[in-house]
């Protein structure tokens, strides 16, 4: 006899197996074709499941590329604060310093083909700046007020109110991440991107040198 709770599971397991194939298969093809030349039946070939499937999840194609976009930007920022937290570990430094070269490892992070085309690109385009802005409060506002905060208590960022000094930064890491995703030589863009940021934030500190690997 069937046991209730065995078939749910199994059946939660096959929903949560097709989401997936959804999400990477539309990640895959928006990243390669964009949103616009991508239709649903590809997807749903691509992901190997009925139209069905698609509409039982996503609401429409827009939906599902929120979704998309969304996984994109999750897997970035964690993949960039465990990134920064092994170099925090494996070169000890203050807050300000650490900060810095997080801001340069994200706009290195800014040239990843999904990260690019998908939620630099596209993602402003189909859903709006809208969407671009709430991800950084998302995923940036919290982390970068922390990080603010700390640098200030050491001494070695001037003391300045964090909340609006937060956003700027937000606002600034945000425009360097899209002009070096919309240039047409993404690696020269990544390198003045980089540079023009060092020289700005050189202001805020004190006294503090240069990151390694940025010129002045």
């Amino acid at each position: 006899m069937p046991v209730p709770g065995i078939r749910r599971s199994r059946r939660a397991e096959h929903v949560a197996d097709t989401r997936r194939a959804l999400l990477r298969a539309a990640r895959d093809l928006f990243a390669e074709r964009g949103y616009a030349a991508t239709g649903t039946e590809d997807i749903v070939s691509a992901a190997d499941v009925t139209r069905g499937a698609l509409y039982h999840h996503f609401k429409d194609k827009a939906d599902l590329f929120r979704a998309v976009m969304a996984e994109c930007a999750q897997e970035m920022a964690q993949r960039l604060v465990e990134q920064e937290t092994a170099r925090a570990e494996q070169q000890p430094g203050d807050a300000w310093q650490l900060l810095r070269s997080g801001f340069q490892s994200f706009l290195d992070a800014c040239n990843d083909a999904h990260f690019q085309r998908i939620v630099l690109i596209e993602g402003p385009a189909v859903l709006g700046h809208s969407a671009w802005d709430a991800l950084v409060e998302e995923h940036g506002y919290v982390l970068l007020a922390e990080a603010l905060t700390e640098a200030i208590r050491e001494g070695n960022v001037d003391d300045l109110p964090v909340a609006p000094l937060t956003r700027m930064l937000a606002a600034l890491i945000s425009e360097a991440s899209l002009y070096i995703a919309r240039a047409d030589d993404h690696v020269r863009a990544r390198e003045e991107a980089g540079l023009v940021l060092e020289r700005l934030l050189t202001g805020l500190g004190r006294g503090s040198n240069a990151i390694p690997g940025v010129s002045r």
